[in-house]
């Protein structure tokens, strides 16, 4: 990048000027990490000072049995397959029952496009985990792709679908089956029919029935740098019509070395892949804050990213880590290399501090449940032991 066009898009984006996809391109293209971060840094800074947001949760995936085979997917399975599951309500139930004293506030539900299971288990699952389960605990269940799918087995259209999970439960619907939007990488990595046209659809309708969703972006496979910005001005678009989005989360695509007990690689793209480096996982955060103006919050999974990492994005232009999680399921299926299952409150405190941030724990719809205090500088006297 040359000096004028650099001091352009800094000027830019200290003025609080909107960026263009040709920002993007450039601010992708740029060789000069540490000012790119320091850019993004400026903006998280302005809308979030210096906290750093997570939640108490855990994930909960009833079903892995999937009608769909996505090209880089190694959670799901096939009917009949080892390792498929399909859980009864009651069994669901229980597993969530366990959690509880862990004083979580959020239950994160995602599943397989069962071929079988029909429509009315979904909303007895929410309304039978809902009643167990303490009134402060939000469930944030189903991605778009799944809302479609229902769609598809129940006959009844998406908005009805909402109304009915809604009064069920549901609090919020999950980010996932983004993807990448544009179909000259979708139609090359996704099994399924819930595309753009379909996945905005049913956020704009759950956005104007009062919920809040989170958006996402799975990068790191097959797509190329411009195919990302495209990613993040569609949903930065959206975002302008329906102000529903109240986080944007880059999702680190998972490359396999080994898929789980089968032996089996059902990860389709492994021979055309490898993972994004530490590096161009920072670059993504920071473009994606600097093109999304227009969303609060902008999150790091830990889980996706590992912990080291994960602490430089709070310095890249996240704000956010997610939570505590516990057996996230969907990316321990995929990767081998010792990503954690499980942070307690005070690892989540600790990483937090280290990283120089304030941690502030939130609910699902991002109002503070406590506030802590800063960095302590008596853990920088001597040398500190890794969590991990």
């Amino acid at each position: 990048m040359d000096a004028g066009l650099k001091r352009e898009l800094e000027a830019k984006v200290h003025a609080g000027e909107r960026l263009t996809y040709e920002d993007g391109v450039a601010l992708y293209e740029a060789d000069d990490l540490a000012w790119l971060g320091g850019l993004a840094h400026h903006v998280r800074t302005q809308k979030n000072g210096d906290a750093v947001y997570f939640n108490v949760n855990r994930h909960l995936n009833m079903t892995n049995v999937c009608s769909a085979s996505c090209a880089y997917c190694s959670f799901q399975r096939k009917p009949g397959e080892k390792d498929a599951y399909t859980m009864r309500i009651e069994e669901a139930v229980k597993l969530a029952k366990a959690m509880e004293n862990d004083n979580l506030t959020e239950l994160h539900i995602v599943n397989g496009l069962h071929p079988t299971l029909p429509w009315r288990y979904y909303p007895r699952s929410l309304r039978a985990l809902k009643e167990a389960l303490p009134a402060n605990v939000s469930l944030k269940a189903f991605t778009a792709t799944e809302i479609h799918w229902f769609e598809k087995i129940s006959g009844m259209p998406a908005s009805e679908i909402l109304d009915e999970l809604i009064d069920a439960g549901l609090e919020s619907l999950t980010g996932g089956g983004a993807e990448i939007f544009d179909w000259e990488i979708r139609q090359q990595i996704v099994d399924h029919d819930t595309h753009w046209e379909d996945w905005s659809r049913i956020h704009r309708l759950a956005h104007s029935k009062g919920l809040k969703t989170p958006s996402t972006m799975l990068y790191g496979h097959i797509e190329e740098r411009r195919h990302r910005v495209d990613h993040v001005l569609r949903l930065r678009e959206l975002q302008d019509e329906t102000g529903g989005f109240q986080v944007f989360i880059p999702l680190r695509y998972q490359h396999d070395f080994v898929d789980m007990k089968d032996g089996k690689i059902r990860n389709k793209l492994q021979a055309r892949t490898t993972m994004a480096s530490g590096a161009e996982a920072l670059r993504t955060f920071a473009v994606s804050r600097l093109l999304f103006d227009n969303v609060p919050h902008v999150k790091c999974f830990w889980v996706m990213h590992g912990l080291s990492t994960t602490q430089l994005a709070l310095n890249h232009g996240a704000d956010d880590m997610d939570g505590s999680v516990v057996e996230y399921k969907i990316t321990h299926d995929a990767d081998q290399y010792g990503t954690p299952n499980k942070m307690s409150r005070d690892m989540l405190l600790d990483v937090i501090r280290d990283a120089g941030f304030r941690p502030i724990e939130r609910n699902t719809r991002y109002e503070i449940v406590r506030e802590y205090d800063g960095p302590d500088p008596a853990r920088r006297d001597e040398p500190q032991s890794m969590t991990f």
